[in-house]
């Protein structure tokens, strides 16, 4: 199992070929000599022969080749990954009289090996050869050859580095240390030309294998003055720079990006942050590295790194300063100081970085500042969960080794075997170290803590920050494509069949013929109103009906109406010809088509027919031709005014009509699926979600939506699938950002629910920034209208004011990086993602998930109960009936906005309606349409504040708030309330209308029948009362008043006939 887990140990042999040198250039131009030296990780590998320059391919010809044996463990391979091959050119110089011979390095060339961990057998590349210093480039230069010195170099191998499995599984690790910013200012720069008299080391430990860890040294940090910033895009560097001369310090193809503060990935990015950053990074003293170390993980280091961060997400990068550069350090009397029990290390200090990010799913790069803080042990635990300083052991194992060294080198009898010896004894200490660390850390540790960290503790006053970049070649928790979860979602919730496809060309051909014959028949049918008009029964009898077609034919012919018809029939015919007959070619023989024509006007007559047929017969069918047919938006808009009202079978009959008229719309099926969320049918709502995902795989709403059933049904994983797939159909969407997190949050998925929340956060703030852009754009635009319409005779005015104008423009010219970032990151976000995303869910009636998020809303709200939340959560208990509390609520949330929010006025009378107090809904509904912002609800406060003026018989008041709510948005509801009012102020021929009006928008109405009967038995229709009573009954009224004061009417109107008929017979018989 571990060799299918992790990489096969082999060795293998890895051949560099250096076949030629260009433009080489030396001391002797006539008798130019050279060898070349090639050496890995100090090791010299082989020398070629000493070779002639040939002037006529200005080149040296080596053809030289050499191998080195390498295992293929993880260790081995990882120190290819940063070790490069090195390859010294030497001139030799000759001389006549002396026997030996002088030689003198030309340059250096540096190969690096990593193309063979990323999969090639062989790799051929052109390499500069670079001078070891600036002064010897110089005096190349001044030859006649200007061109760049090269080698030709090919590596290769007799197999793959690695197997494909194994290159699936690995990963390859890349840290990047750039610089340290605001560094103490006792850290002194060296004065005149002089190297610098100390070394700064950054050092990190990261898992290679399931149980080896490797630890990056970073020795090459340089102390740099202030003055201005770092360069954008430089170039990154090598480690083990002392072995390279200074061109080759650089990574060919290697730059780091700058980034924006507030896309980083550490700390200091907040908004009080930048300003000492912009400071530090501008005028301060720096420590640079700018080098990028790169390691291999196989599988089981892979893994094991995941775990580890799963563990404890922060990470110690540990940071020295020593008095001297560190390669002397160890050699010098610092050695018995740094070998000692726990010793102290020079300015010590701590960045831990946040690695959790690299658990986010996609996510393979971390880079951000980290705050660096004195070491201590007992911080290390803590945060880090680890007791062993990194640094220390290094040091430690490196004095060891230094030590080791000097006494092999003063005559100790340790022969060939010294070097091993010393790997034994750095070992040995190590373990030894590392068990009495993790054995008795409590006693070493407060020890530690005992002594103050004077040094470390100046990083905190020069608040001194880190900035580190860490990727991977491939993310730990890879994304799910898009591909594939469109197919989990096909999966679950398969596509619906299409529909039946329309008629066919022929099909169409025909049902246009159909309607050009509709069309002369409706013309020919006025001619013939306008010819014989009311009189046609007294024509009828005069002469014959032959005569009148007579009569009609030459009335068409004589207008030219029959040449008009003709013409327009002529295109619908053409298309019978192509599309049914299918006849495209013209006919020479006269007898074919003398049949055609014969053939086609037999057609023609009897498609006619058909259409005449049609035509009659749906006249005869038509019962009301004054019926009203609702169009989409009325029946949206009436579904929701029932909705709103509390009659939610009448509402769910529009949302089925309209789901009827337009089966391939989902955004029908997902209100009814919300409409049934209302009602508590949980089973009816998934399943019109489900048929609306059917309809339309891509329907984000929807996928939201069965989102949020899956997890009130605990199906985690279905949930998963559909809001990862919403996130996918619109990325800038915060809700479903958000709701994906709260899955995660239920799965006790932290990292991954941080990843979602984040992200949301980062669209919110992207949509606000954009907003804040368009609202400038519009104040720009109504300031500049502005000037435009300034009068001429104000000219003076601008000239007075004209240098102000200019130093206004050259601020406007080149708006500096930061005030374009501070404009496109808005100082404090207007809400938060939890605002939009429980709009969302009452909006769908997704309670239990509302009430989730509230509470998340209020764990993340700084200032306690923001405005938000109070009216969030109202509106939920509203919902759910509790209409004190909610009035509670709304009382602090009306406080907070200072009485200016319509919405929330709006919401208040709704409150106070529900619970049967009108006077304080009276109030708040006045006090909404009293505001220059109009409630968003404003059809439903105009209906209930009409009804609460209908129930205080204030009926000119309700006849005024009806009528606007007609003028807005008219429906059965605002039509039958003006018709009411109109009714009670004794205004009988409006009421009709009104009532007429309402009853065409919905006929099923009982209380608008009920009222059609009172006007008709008021206006002397005992008939058509009689007929509106019975409907009123059919509809199921449910108004006792009404059916009272019916009846009333009635037997008041029969007394009152009784009465006059008692009358007229006394009359009689007097």
């Amino acid at each position: 199992m571990a060799t299918q887990e992790n990489i096969v140990e082999k060795h293998m042999s890895i051949n560099i070929t250096v076949s030629r040198g260009n433009n080489l250039q030396g001391k002797q131009v006539n008798n130019f000599r050279s060898f070349l030296q090639v050496e890995v990780d100090r090791v010299v590998l082989g020398t070629s022969d000493k070779k002639p320059f040939d002037p006529e391919e200005q080149c040296v010809v080596y053809d030289f080749t050499c191998s080195f044996h390498c295992s293929s463990d993880t260790q081995a391979l990882s120190d290819i990954a940063h070790k490069p091959i090195i390859l010294m050119v030497t001139e030799v110089l000759s001389e006549e009289k002396r026997a030996e011979e002088k030689t003198t390095v030309l340059g250096q060339a540096v190969v690096d090996l990593l193309p063979l961990l990323q999969g090639q057998c062989s790799f051929s590349l052109k390499v500069p050869l670079n001078p070891l210093t600036s002064s010897l480039a110089k005096e190349s230069s001044h030859g006649f050859n200007l061109k760049q010195p090269t080698l030709d170099v090919c590596v290769s191998v007799l197999d793959p580095v690695l197997s494909e499995s194994e290159r699936s599984s690995c990963s390859l690790l890349k840290v990047s240390v750039e610089t340290a910013f605001s560094v103490p200012e006792s850290w002194m720069l060296p004065s005149g030309p002089a190297p610098s008299p100390c070394s700064y080391t950054a050092a990190l430990e990261v898992p290679l294998t399931a149980e080896k860890d490797q630890v990056l040294v970073f020795c090459e940090g340089q102390l740099k003055p202030g003055g201005q910033r770092e360069e954008n895009s430089r170039q990154k560097k090598r480690p083990h720079q002392s072995l390279l001369v200074p061109e080759n310090h650089f990574l060919p193809g290697a730059f780091f990006q700058a980034e924006p503060i507030e896309q980083e990935d550490g700390e200091l990015t907040g908004l009080e942050d930048r300003e000492f950053r912009n400071e530090a990074e501008t005028t301060k003293k720096r420590v640079s590295w700018d080098t990028e170390m790169c390691c291999l993980l196989d599988r089981g280091g892979t893994t094991r790194l995941q775990q580890m961060i799963s563990e404890s997400r922060l990470w110690p990068v540990e940071i020295m300063r020593l008095l001297t550069p560190f390669e002397k350090a160890i050699e010098t009397k610092q050695v018995r100081q740094l070998t000692e029990g726990n010793p102290e290390i020079p300015f010590h200090g701590v960045a831990f970085v946040d690695m959790g990010q690299l658990l986010y799913p996609g996510v393979s790069r971390i880079r951000g500042a980290y705050s660096i803080q004195p070491f201590s042990e007992a911080e290390l635990l803590n945060k880090a969960n680890r007791s062993v300083s990194v640094l220390k052991e290094y040091v430690k194992d490196a004095a060891i080794q230094a030590k080791a060294r000097a006494s092999s080198a003063t005559g100790s009898p340790k022969g060939k075997s010294g070097r091993n010896m010393d790997a034994r004894i750095s070992k040995e200490l190590t373990k030894k170290i590392r068990t009495s660390a993790a054995d008795s850390g409590t006693d070493g540790q407060n020890q530690t803590e005992l002594r103050v960290n004077i040094e470390g503790n100046m990083y905190l006053e020069a608040r001194t920050y880190i900035i580190i970049e860490i990727a991977l070649e491939k993310p730990l928790v890879p994304k799910t494509s898009p591909e594939e979860l469109a197919q989990r979602v096909k999966a679950l919730i398969p596509p619906r069949p299409p529909l039946p496809a329309g008629p066919s060309r022929a099909e169409r051909a025909v049902m246009d013929f159909h309607r050009q014959v509709g069309n002369v028949v409706s013309h020919v049918s006025d001619q013939y109103k306008e010819l014989f008009g009311a009189s046609s029964r007294t024509h009828l009898e005069d002469c014959s009906q032959e005569q009148m077609m007579v009569q009609l034919m030459a009335m068409l012919n004589v207008s030219g109406r029959y040449f008009t018809f003709k013409e327009q029939m002529k295109p619908a015919v053409v298309r019978i010809v192509r599309d049914k007959l299918q006849r495209t070619e013209p006919i020479s023989d006269p007898q074919e088509l003398q049949a055609f024509v014969s053939k086609l006007y037999v057609y023609l007559v009897d498609e006619m027919h058909v259409a005449l047929n049609k035509i009659y017969s749906e006249d005869i069918d038509d019962d009301s031709p004054d019926e009203i047919h609702l169009n989409s938006s009325q029946l949206r808009h009436f579904a929701k005014e029932a909705q709103l009202t509390g009659d939610y079978q009448q509402a769910a009959q529009y949302c089925q009509e309209l789901v009827v008229r337009h089966p391939s719309e989902p955004s029908h099926m997902f209100e009814c699926g919300s409409l049934y969320m209302l009602t508590g049918d949980y089973m009816k709502a998934k399943e019109c979600f489900h048929a609306a995902v059917s309809i339309q795989q891509a329907h984000q709403p929807s996928l939201m939506m069965c989102g949020v059933l899956a997890v009130m049904f605990e199906h985690y994983k279905e949930a998963q699938t559909f809001l990862e797939r919403a996130t996918n159909i619109d990325p800038h969407s915060v809700v479903a950002w958000t709701l994906l997190g709260l899955v995660h949050e239920r799965k006790n998925e932290h990292i991954l629910a941080e990843s979602a929340c984040l992200e949301a956060k980062r669209q919110l703030r992207a949509k606000e920034a954009k907003n804040e852009i368009q609202k400038e754009e519009e104040k720009t635009d109504k300031q500049e209208e502005g000037k435009t319409a300034t009068p001429a005779h104000q000219g003076s005015t601008a000239n007075q004011n004209s240098e102000f104008v200019d130093q206004v423009s050259e601020m406007h010219k080149e708006p500096s990086a930061q005030s374009i970032g501070s404009r496109s990151a808005p100082t404090k976000l207007s809400s938060t993602i939890y605002t939009e995303t429980v709009q969302f869910l009452l909006q769908n009636n997704a309670l239990q998930m509302a009430e989730h998020a509230l509470s998340q809303e209020l764990l993340c709200s700084d200032d306690g109960h923001s405005v938000s939340y109070l009216v969030h959560l109202a509106q939920l208990q509203m919902l759910k009936a509790d209409y004190s509390s909610a009035a509670v609520n709304l009382k602090q949330a009306l406080i907070h906005k200072d009485q200016q929010d319509a919405d929330v006025w709006a919401l208040n009378g709704h409150c106070h309606y529900l619970r049967g107090e009108p006077h304080v809904a009276q109030h708040s509904y006045k006090q909404s349409l009293c505001l220059p912002q109009q409630p968003s609800d404003s059809h439903l406060v105009l209906l209930r504040l009409g009804s609460i003026y209908l129930q205080q018989e204030k009926f000119e008041q309700a006849k005024v708030v009806y009528l606007q709510a007609c003028e807005q948005s008219p429906s059965c509801l605002t039509w039958l309330g003006l018709g009411i009012a109109c009714y009670r102020l004794e205004e009988l021929c409006v009421a009709e209308d009104a009532f007429i009006q309402a009853n065409r928008l919905n006929t099923q109405n009982a209380e608008v029948w009920a009222y059609l009967s009172l006007i008709s038995l008021r206006t002397g229709k005992p008939k058509e009362a009689e007929h509106f009573y019975k409907c009123a009954v059919r509809f199921n009224l449910q108004k006792d008043s009404l059916l009272k004061e019916l009846n009333e009417l009635k037997d008041h109107l029969r007394f009152s006939h009784l009465a006059s008929c008692f009358a007229r017979c006394s009359q009689a018989g007097v």
